[in-house]
């Protein structure tokens, strides 16, 4: 019989070991699967960029062609060859020449137009506040590109009465509103006597669309201070300010 003294052991500790080894790597091991999850999907924020870009170099496009040859003349193949498209990457944008256009006015003149309906800021008066947004007019719209989509409304709207009842709701309808706004805020602080003032807007926006006029057609024969002129005409409605 054997000695149960000298009986070997069962190398209970082997598996434990063996198991502490893999439970160790599994632990060493277990950050890696995390890295994938957190990578950024690149592929999909790249299109989506790329289409953006596209979507810009057509609109840019557009705006020159329509500014050389005119709303009419305009055709989408000259869109696309300026912007480096396809002809058919246009429609995955626009579905039509209108609609190209609509985005024009929608991205050029809509935001600053938006900029009316803002309250004064406090201390400050009616007067400032358009003046301010005259002078802003006249920097970036008048004297900048952004002036040749209001001249091509006026010359070829009647032409085009969807793009012009699009101008009017998008722009006209809101500049007026938020005009008549800022004159009967005017008229209830005593800055503006006149009170039918407020029936017609129009009379006060007058000199934005003179200066986008002039500056077009007639100011290598004659500069137009667009600024000054505004000046003036908001003296006869607000009376001359005060020197010191």
């Amino acid at each position: 019989m054997s000695n149960p003294k000298t009986r070997p052991e069962k190398a209970a500790p082997s598996k434990p070991a063996g198991r502490g080894r893999a439970a160790r790597a599994v632990t060493a091991e277990a950050p890696e699967p995390a890295v994938p999850k957190t990578a950024p999907p690149k592929a999909p924020a790249n299109r989506a960029e790329r289409a953006a870009e596209r979507r810009a170099a057509i609109i840019e496009a557009a705006l020159d062609e329509f500014i050389a040859r005119g709303f009419a003349a305009t055709r989408l193949d000259d869109i696309a060859g300026r912007a480096g498209v396809a002809k058919g990457t246009i429609y995955l944008h626009f579905k039509d020449k209108e609609s190209m256009f609509e985005e024009l006015i929608r991205t050029a003149l809509v935001p600053m137009i938006n900029r009316l309906h803002a309250p004064p800021p406090i201390g400050g008066s009616v007067r400032d506040m358009i003046e301010g947004f005259a002078e802003n007019f006249i920097r970036e719209v008048a004297t900048t590109r952004r002036g040749d989509i209001v001249r091509l409304i006026v010359a070829e709207g009647p032409r085009f009465p969807a793009v012009a009842d699009f101008y009017y709701r998008e722009v006209v309808s809101r500049g007026l509103a938020g005009m008549r706004a800022l004159i009967e805020l005017g008229i209830a602080r005593g800055e503006i006597r006149q009170k039918n003032l407020a029936r017609f807007p129009q009379i006060l926006v007058a000199p934005a669309l003179i200066a986008v006029i002039w500056q077009s057609l007639f100011s290598r024969h004659a500069p137009l201070d667009a600024n000054e002129m505004f000046r003036v005409h908001l003296d006869l409605i607000f009376g001359e300010r005060r020197t010191a």
